[in-house]
């Protein structure tokens, strides 16, 4: 696989749309209010919002410079609006309108011709023709004035250099600043129609790049996307190459219907689920992707803004305090004991289902990150007043000390019972649904708490429990820390069962643009994931792949097929086997020598023709043979002369390190041993046996702790050698076999 990180477009394909095009708008506004923008035809788009406040004001918004999409599909930058005009069909409902004060107005951002930043406030209703919410628009840039009342009031606006417009939208009863709350939740809508830019500058280069199809899906999450269109971010995935389902968080702060109470605002379900702005736009963004032939499995996670939050529904330290993440402002995880808080995520959850069905896509649901939260200090959150109840009021638990393991297990069986009824409820209301549980394991299996395990990863999640296990593990993927990763996914496969055809690996994510650089150990991540033969590898996620510029492309494989099967007719000691160098040789004229080793290790040829001693012999050999399609897949072969390593020396410790290569030495020759029989492979320090290691693909063992400095790593282990057939034809008879002659059955030694 290869990949890169693009900054820029500079040759690659490109294209043109039409300024304003309805595709490229964004949305923004304060919490707790809400709204979205979807694109309902080629030249429209509609607006939904929720007002919670007097004072909320909502943006619709078109930059100059694009800022969302990935450096090869951007639209190019131009902040000259001089030679453009704009036109509209603006219809609205629920908005102050726009003839009234604190109507619609076109804010201007951007710089006077003298280079002095200001803003200049375009009241839409001096360009309208119609009604206050049904009317047509009209701007010529390169004339349009700010101001209220025109003309004694004009402002005439420069366009030679804008950052930035957006039209504001406000609910009726508007007091700017004011944060009172509405007596109820006011919805409101407005639709764009027959947008047409018109003029020399009406047409933007656009980029349009299209990345073949590979290997790897996305991942993306509402939260973070909100503010576009669907049609948008669905362009990127499939002109980035991203196939298959995508892997679609509904976040935790941009869905919730919420009610006011104290001067706060709580999440409700009075109405329904989802609020109006995230309804319409997952509708559209389920829609669009079933036309493009993608999947969309849903995730949902535990985890909801702490500020809209009922405090009985928080998980809680012994001391009372909240479960607060790190995130800016925190969220909060809602406890697995409190009936409310699952009977909530369950409604959630049926409403996504709901959407997808709506749309005609097959229901995959994911219960995302399920835990019980654990502060920094060690301690466990189970003791909110559900959770107490449940657990009988259990002691204090610092996972980074001693613990009560039956009350850990206790913990893990209520968190297990929460999923499976989550679940439940999902393939009730959808039969056939496929349900999918992902835990993120740098928490569940981290090495400072071994057995809070018991408590996050529990037995009662065990296979078939899930249609498929997915697992994250961006801490350690992103800074490249291969041996803690092998060591959980080889953990949580023992421990939940699930056979790695039924799981799903996400690589990523990179939190900060300046940490650009972990990119690369994220593409090695997912290399790995592939690697494994999960069922699939998704990159995590959609917003910091188009930030960085992440790209990524299938190449040639670089290893021949390989099957991982032995050769099926033992070897006696009439096999030949012929290791081959290659050496060049300069003779002078004097007779002296200089001899150059091209090959840091030699190739072995084999011919195991004389093995085959009987006519079942035969026919084995030519399945075999069939089955192999020839020399074009490899195969494992035990090379009767040399197939055991006995304390062989694969490393030294440093305090760090602790994946090691198996190797064989042969005095001054190390050879790698890339198939190694797994049953037989013992590793030593300083010459005490362990066992806390595991054996990871290309013969590669990794401690369960590093070793420290100056210890020396040996191991031993069979292995066998990785060959394949050397020729596109075999020749065997029954008649050579009956007069005694060995058939000749040539194989080749493969590097890997």
């Amino acid at each position: 696989m290869g990949w890169w990180l693009a900054d820029a477009r500079r040759d690659q394909a490109a294209g043109v749309i039409s300024r304003f095009d309805p595709v490229y708008w964004t949305v923004d506004f304060p919490r707790p209010m809400m709204a979205s923008v979807v694109t309902i035809a080629p030249d429209a788009l509609r607006m939904d919002c929720v007002f919670q406040r007097r004072g909320d004001l909502a943006g619709l918004i078109w930059e100059a410079e694009d800022r969302w999409d990935h450096p090869l599909l951007a639209y190019a930058t131009d902040r000259d609006f001089r030679r453009c005009r704009l036109r509209f069909r603006w219809r609205s409902s629920g908005v102050v309108p726009l003839d009234a004060v604190h109507g619609p107005v076109l804010t201007i951002e951007g710089r006077d011709a003298e280079g002095a930043a200001r803003a200049w406030y375009v009241r839409l209703w001096n360009y309208a023709q119609g009604t206050p919410e049904d009317a047509r628009v009209a701007i010529d840039f390169a004339t349009v004035q700010g101001g209220f009342l025109l003309p004694g009031e004009a402002d005439p606006v420069w366009a030679g250099d804008i950052d930035r417009m957006f039209v504001s939208l406000v609910p009726p009863g508007y007091a700017a600043g004011d944060e009172t709350a509405l007596p109820a939740a006011a919805e409101a809508w407005i639709e764009l129609t027959d947008i047409a830019c018109e003029g020399p500058g009406s047409v933007l280069a656009i980029g349009d790049v299209v990345v073949p199809g590979h290997g790897l899906s996305i991942a993306t999450g509402y939260d973070d996307a909100y503010n576009q269109t669907p049609a948008r971010l669905l362009r990127t995935m499939l002109q980035l190459g991203y196939r298959g389902d995508i892997l679609h968080y509904v976040g935790m702060s941009h869905y919730l219907r919420l009610e006011p109470l104290s001067g706060g605002f709580y999440v409700s379900l009075a109405g329904g689920a989802l609020n109006r702005a995230c309804t319409a736009w997952h509708a559209d963004f389920a829609a669009r992707a079933r036309e493009l032939g993608y999947g969309v499995i849903w995730s949902l996670s535990y985890e909801l803004l702490d500020q809209h939050v009922w405090g009985d529904w928080k998980q809680r330290a012994a001391d009372g305090s909240p479960a607060l993440t790190g995130w800016s402002p925190p969220s909060t995880l809602l406890s697995p004991a409190h009936g409310g808080a699952m009977a909530y995520l369950q409604a959630v959850a049926l409403a996504f289902v709901a959407i997808a069905q709506g749309a005609g896509l097959p229901v995959q649901f994911q219960i995302g990150e399920p835990w019980w939260w654990v502060m920094a200090d060690g301690r466990l959150c189970i003791h909110d007043a559900a959770a107490r109840a449940a657990l009988g009021d259990p002691p204090p638990q610092n996972v980074r000390g001693t613990v009560d393991t039956g009350v850990l297990d206790a913990a893990g069986a209520l968190l297990a019972g929460s999923t499976l009824a989550l679940r439940d409820a999902v393939t009730a209301a959808a039969p056939g649904a496929r349900v999918l549980l992902l835990a993120y394991l740098p928490t569940v299996l981290d090495p400072a708490m071994p057995e809070l395990k018991r408590a996050n990863l529990p037995v009662g999640w065990a296979a078939p429990a899930f249609d498929v296990l997915q697992l994250e593990d961006y801490d350690w993927a992103a800074t490249g820390n291969v041996a803690a990763s092998e060591r959980a996914l080889a953990a949580a496969t023992a421990r939940l069962g699930y056979p790695v055809s039924q799981q799903h690996y996400l690589s990523g994510f990179v939190l900060r643009s300046a940490d650009k650089a972990q990119w690369q150990a994220i593409a090695a991540a997912a290399a790995r994931g592939r690697a494994r033969g999960v069922a699939a590898t998704y990159v995590w996620a959609l917003p910091q792949v188009a930030r960085d510029g992440f790209t990524h492309f299938d190449m040639e494989a670089e290893m021949a097929p390989f099957d991982d099967v032995l050769f099926p007719i033992a070897l006696g000691r009439e096999a030949e086997v012929a290791p081959e160098l290659s050496t060049a040789i300069v003779t002078s004229a004097g007779g002296a020598e200089r001899r150059n080793a091209a090959w840091a290790e030699a190739r072995t040829h084999y011919d195991v023709g004389p093995g085959v001693r009987s006519e079942a012999d035969i026919a084995a050999l030519l399945g075999f043979f069939r089955a192999r399609m020839g020399p074009a897949r490899g195969f494992r072969l035990r090379d009767p002369f040399d197939f055991e390593g006995v304390d062989e020396p694969i490393g030294t410790g440093d305090g760090t390190t602790a994946r090691f290569p198996l190797v064989k030495i042969y005095g001054e020759s190390v050879r790698r041993i890339t198939r190694p029989v797994a049953a037989t492979v013992s590793v030593r320090l300083d010459g005490t046996a362990v066992t806390g290691f595991t054996l990871g693909a290309g013969g590669v063992v990794t401690l369960d702790l590093p070793p420290a400095a100056g210890v020396r790593v040996t191991a031993s282990f069979r292995f066998d050698v990785p060959v394949r057939f050397a020729e596109d034809q075999l020749r065997v008879s029954r008649a050579t076999f009956l007069a005694g002659a060995a058939a000749s059955v040539p194989l080749v030694e493969i590097r890997e």
